[in-house]
């Protein structure tokens, strides 16, 4: 079970069972961390690992910062002579693809609003995985979800009364209901690049309010939605929040794609809302 690094609502995590300590990434395997597409990884952004023996034990971070190292385990990003380890939030042993690392991109990796193609290797208690080269880009925008078995939900919720815009009764003992025209939803998201104020590998901006440098646009079902505020989340890592207007004239329907585009990169059409 892939555990998504960022959560509003309380996921369970699959242990395996089978624990090594000879890290293999996965061919593909390393993906945003919103919506798990092995796409290259933008600076500040959060992203997963999948492979085999990752991890020897489940570990989770108790406090932000996050640290360089965690269970044991240390992400190395190397680009040409200069190493930097990524903070980590989240490590799960496992075979297969099962084993999972949850890391946020070193914000110096590479300067500001270039490419490059840079190596990566997992340290799991000493032992190092084989190295595997990762393209670094300024955007890789990625909306944070919800799995059912229909979809793909976006983590967004209406403004006015804190509800998420899902389908009424999706999921059990939680009230959600379909966003109205014209209200206001906060959305969540990774990868939309640089931020007007310095913000520190692994921590969070707190009372620093931050906003992106560029501006991304947020289509509703294909139309164009007013964006009031994109920038960090104040309490987690990584995050991305976006404080978007639904149009009046936005597709009505359970299961509308919400999508970000940031610098000619569009986030994947699979992650939707409800819209009354």
């Amino acid at each position: 079970m892939r555990i998504r690094t960022f959560v509003f609502i309380l996921f369970a995590a699959a242990l395996a069972s089978a624990q090594s300590n000879n890290p293999v990434i996965a061919p593909g395997g390393i993906t945003n961390g919103a919506s798990f597409q092995a796409i290259p990884l933008t600076p500040g952004s959060l992203f997963s690992i999948f492979g085999s023996g990752l991890a020897s034990q489940m570990a989770s971070a108790s406090s932000v910062p996050f640290s360089r190292s965690l269970g044991g385990v240390t992400v190395h990003f190397v680009n040409g002579s200069n190493t930097i380890d990524a903070p980590i939030s989240y490590v799960q042993p496992g075979s297969g693809t099962s084993s999972q690392i949850n890391a946020q991109v070193p914000w110096g990796l590479v300067p500001p609003g270039t490419s490059a193609t840079v190596n990566v290797t997992v340290s799991n208690n000493g032992a190092l995985s084989a190295t595997t080269a990762v393209n670094i880009a300024p955007f890789s925008p990625g909306i944070f979800g919800f799995a059912t078995a229909s979809g793909t939900l976006a983590i967004a919720y209406t403004y006015q009364d804190g509800m998420f815009a899902w389908p009424a009764n999706t999921v059990q003992g939680l009230t959600t209901h379909p966003a109205v025209p014209g209200s206001l939803v906060i959305a969540y998201a990774t990868g939309l690049g640089a931020v007007d104020q310095p913000i520190a590998d692994g921590a969070a901006p707190g009372a620093v309010l931050t906003s992106v440098t560029t501006p991304p646009v947020v289509t509703i079902g294909g139309v164009t939605a007013p964006v009031l505020f994109a920038g960090l989340q104040p309490q987690f890592p990584g995050v991305y929040q976006l404080n978007i207007t639904i149009p009046t004239n936005a597709p009505a329907g359970n299961a509308v794609p919400i999508q970000i585009q940031v610098g000619g990169v569009t986030s994947p059409p699979t992650f939707t809302i409800a819209v009354q």
